[in-house]
């Protein structure tokens, strides 16, 4: 755990498959995700990647935007190496959320790798539920369990 870590960034999209808006805050919500995004109440309730990993993909001619990976929660100075399934996440005073999946298989229609030329949610992004819900905005502290 780095204790600069924080939350850089937060995106969210009413609809499956259009981009994702950045937002100030938002709310968890328990055992769903993330009050008014397309994607909670499902196994992915609340999507991560590391702001660190966009630089990866440098050079790239698209500009790298938060959100462009569909990621709700973009990380800064959080260590993902050691990330298991079932490790907990706080986020602020109030929010905890537990990691369901690492990774994900990208389908061949992927509409961010059509832009970006690439997507690392795949190999970078992690998957969450929320075990304790509340508001949680950016700059946000972040520490491993």
């Amino acid at each position: 755990m780095t204790s600069s870590a924080k939350i850089h960034s937060i995106s969210v999209s009413k609809e499956t498959g259009t981009k994702k808006q950045n937002v100030r805050s938002v709310r968890l919500v328990m055992n769903h995700g993330i009050d008014g995004d397309a994607h909670a109440g499902s196994g992915r309730q609340v999507s991560l990647l590391p702001i660190e990993s966009f630089a990866k993909l440098d050079g790239n001619l698209v500009q790298l935007n938060p959100g462009v990976f569909a990621e709700n929660v973009t990380t800064t100075g959080l260590d993902f190496n050691d990330v298991k399934v079932g490790r907990k996440l706080r986020i602020g005073k109030v929010a905890e959320l537990e990691i369901t999946q690492i990774g994900k298989e990208c389908h061949h229609g992927c509409h961010i790798r059509r832009i970006v030329g690439d997507c690392i949610m795949p190999r970078e992004g992690v998957f969450a539920r929320v075990l304790k819900g509340g508001e949680i905005q950016v700059g946000d502290s972040l520490a491993w369990e």
